[in-house]
């Protein structure tokens, strides 16, 4: 594992340096991620669920970005996948894309992109997904206010 949770993208001679944090590129790839078709939605983790209840997405949810003892970046991706779907194609759709995105940002090179399909989701499980996404404020303006 990086000693830093940091990677050196460009120096100069005047030591000039810019520098990416690894959570950075985990947002970047979980964006990615998400917008391949057949993916349902992304794992989360506790800190994601606390960022949920505090009413702040996480946006890298579902991804890990390490670096390996070679020094080269490799990415675990965990996400559910809509039922029916060919499940090794869009693994492999989710594999390109996200190394397309990471070169295009960075021009860094993902070593290896690792998908852990956690469940399927089915299309009244979706359903209920997206109906937790349109819940009300956490706390509403009520009419005594007069707002």
């Amino acid at each position: 594992m990086a000693e830093s949770s940091t990677i050196l993208l460009t120096s100069n001679d005047a030591g000039d340096e810019i520098k990416i944090d690894l959570s950075v590129l985990e947002i970047i790839l979980a964006i990615a991620a998400q917008k391949v078709d057949g993916v349902a939605a992304m794992r989360g983790s506790l800190k994601s669920g606390l960022n949920w209840v505090l009413g702040r997405e996480d946006r890298g949810k579902g991804v890990a970005v390490s670096v390996d003892h070679d020094q080269n970046l490799v990415a675990d991706v965990y996400s559910y996948f809509d039922s029916g779907v060919n499940v090794p194609q869009v693994a492999a759709k989710i594999q390109a894309s996200l190394s397309k995105q990471i070169t295009q940002m960075t021009d860094l090179k993902l070593s290896q992109i690792n998908i852990h399909v956690v469940g399927l989701v089915f299309p009244e499980e979706k359903a209920q997904l997206d109906g937790e996404k349109d819940q009300k404020e956490l706390f509403p303006k009520s009419e005594k206010d007069g707002e």
